[in-house]
């Protein structure tokens, strides 16, 4: 028996002995609801820590979203999901560190300047503790990216991870439209929260999976849910998560030469936008409801065409850019934010980007990343920002040169370029609580090792016209063949 299988086995026995230990000691706990859902997911979360490379993402992502969205037990989430997340991270370290080859570079001493940047805020902060345990959870993060998160990509084949993400996508799109369109249940809450996931994760990663479509019958699947996962973007009105996914899909047409894709992909949004706005119900809030709207005022101005078409945003942006003047240096602590409200008229909140009393609306990522670590601190953020996009455009312009469609980058690449976009007019990038956050950054330290492995690395590949490319098992073939 292989050693993984040997530590599954072990620790099932150890659990099974320990139930049966608690039965014979404490048989009351065990009538006990939550007592016996914490043993469940401890159970669980053992299983997946002995095997941590094909389970333990999986399991912390659950645990980030659960936290999120409207289902039972969520609540507990809110403090269940930091302990799965430092679970994780120093597990992962000690497994990566194991490993030989191990490796870190600029990217990962990046983060962790972030992490030093954002501990030293905490120290002007008027919510220091706040700030401080802020801080940790960026360190917990930073950390899991730098060592869980990669071993969860198989080295020499990491498109089977993304082939999973893929699938998880259709059961995301499938789950949700039957929450929203049939039962009228909001899940994700604030609409804005669906639009980023639809816009960030899921559309990005259908279109490379229909573009990667191998047989009809899975290009109908995967166009079909291309469609669906449209219309609950466009359902949503946000625009934010609107502008992300097609710029990012643009962008993947682009430098797959897929021009006649691009012409019938804006078509057929401009239609399924259309179709959205007749016949699914506004979403309440969202949208001013003040009779019959056309199509571009409910889209561009929230229905109210004579403002302005960042109206919603101005305020925020106001009030942000005023706070760094006040605070230009060490900002108001990482995660803490300056309000002209007492924070006794906070309460808590689990639907949101993140559960503080300290924590106001930004309405851009860039701009909160400023206020909260300031002029001095804000560097190590921005260059993080900035190498995180020139690793998603070098991606990009590898599949432009290759043509290689299947290769694992592009998605993680299509993902980083969305949610880039996303966190311009929304402040989740560094909520480090909200569980887009976790897999955007997740994605980022992944793609650093993508750009290097071997399935990035083949020899010189050259594009084929439309219909043999079509035809080709990958979608490439090598130049020597042709010499």
């Amino acid at each position: 028996m292989r050693e993984s299988g040997l530590q599954t086995f072990g620790i099932l026995t150890g659990s099974l002995l320990l139930v049966a230990l608690l039965m014979f000691v404490r048989p009351q706990y065990l009538a006990n609801p939550e007592f016996l859902g914490a043993l469940i997911v401890g159970q669980i979360l053992l299983f997946s820590l002995a095997r941590y490379k094909k389970l333990f993402f999986v399991v912390l992502m659950a645990a980030f979203m659960w936290a999120g969205i409207d289902l039972p037990m969520s609540d507990s989430w809110l403090q269940g999901r930091w302990i799965v997340l430092a679970i994780g991270a120093f597990v992962g370290l000690a497994i990566y560190m194991r490993d030989p080859n191990h490796r870190f570079g600029v990217f990962h001493f990046l983060a962790f300047s972030c992490v030093l940047s954002a501990a030293v805020s905490a120290s002007a902060s008027a919510y220091p503790q706040e700030a401080l345990l802020k801080s940790l959870s960026l360190f917990l993060l930073f950390l899991y990216g730098a060592t869980g998160a990669r071993l969860a990509v198989p080295w020499l084949e990491p498109q089977k991870f993304f082939r999973k993400l893929l699938l998880t996508c259709e059961v995301i799109t499938y789950g949700t439209a039957v929450a929203y369109f049939l039962l009228r249940s909001p899940i994700f809450g604030n609409p804005n929260s669906l639009g980023a996931i639809m816009g960030v994760v899921v559309v990005p990663v259908i279109l490379w999976g229909f573009l990667c479509a191998e047989s009809v019958a899975s290009k109908r699947r995967l166009g079909s849910c291309l469609v669906l996962a449209t219309m609950l973007l466009m359902s949503t009105y946000a625009r934010a998560g609107i502008v992300g996914a097609a710029v990012s899909c643009f962008m993947v047409c682009i430098a797959m030469r897929k021009y006649r894709l691009i012409t019938g992909a804006m078509v057929t949004s401009l239609a399924i936008a259309a179709l959205t706005a007749v016949l699914i119900p506004q979403p309440i809030g969202m949208i001013e409801d003040s009779g019959h709207q056309s199509i571009s005022s409910l889209f561009l101005y929230k229905g109210k065409p004579g403002a302005d078409v960042m109206a919603s945003r101005r305020g925020p942006w106001d009030q942000t850019v005023a706070v760094i003047k006040e605070h230009p240096w060490f900002g108001s602590g990482f995660g803490t934010s300056i309000s002209e409200q007492s924070t006794t008229n906070f309460a808590l909140t689990r639907k949101h980007f993140v559960d503080s009393r300290m924590i106001r609306e930004h309405g851009n990522s860039y701009l909160a990343i400023a206020e909260w670590s300031g002029l001095l601190g804000v560097f190590p953020f921005y260059f993080l920002i900035g190498m995180t996009a020139a690793q998603a455009r070098a991606a990009l312009m590898r599949l432009r040169r290759s043509g290689n469609i299947f290769a694992p980058a592009v998605p993680a690449a299509a993902i980083l370029v969305a949610g880039l976009i996303d966190a311009g007019f929304e402040d989740w990038l560094f909520a480090v609580g909200y569980y887009l956050s976790v897999f955007l950054w997740v994605m980022a330290f992944i793609l650093v090792d993508l750009l290097r492995s071997p399935e990035s690395t083949h020899a010189n590949l050259v594009l084929m016209p439309e219909p043999e490319f079509a035809r080709s098992t990958m979608g490439q073939i090598p130049r020597a063949a042709f010499q």
